[in-house]
């Protein structure tokens, strides 16, 4: 009785040290494997971000490029932006209809 009692001592405690081990892996250390599934979530969502800048950014410099180097991207950088026109011209606008204002 007396082997047999160590035998289920030693299965225990082989049993308790397996499970304390997943414990810590799962939960113990700096950081539990939740924690290490928000920062990868959280790093995927910055690096969205970053490679929505870097697009952003090209699109600033070519945009640079073009201003200093094309006479239309000027012009029409002018006219669409800034309103201007060129001498002689006449605009024309058109604003939309007052939705209240009686049919004729």
């Amino acid at each position: 009785m007396s082997e047999r009692v160590r035998r289920w001592g030693f299965r225990g405690l082989v049993t308790g040290l397996l499970l304390l081990a997943g414990y810590y892996a799962l939960f113990g250390g700096v950081y539990s494997v939740f924690d290490m599934r928000g920062m990868h979530a959280e790093r995927e969502d910055l690096v969205d971000r970053l490679d929505s800048l870097i697009a952003r950014t090209d699109s600033l410099a070519q945009r640079g490029d073009s201003l200093e180097s094309d006479p239309l991207a000027i012009e029409r950088t002018a006219r669409e932006e800034q309103g201007m026109i060129k001498e002689g011209e006449v605009v024309v606008r058109f604003h939309p209809a007052d939705p209240e204002a009686p049919e004729e």
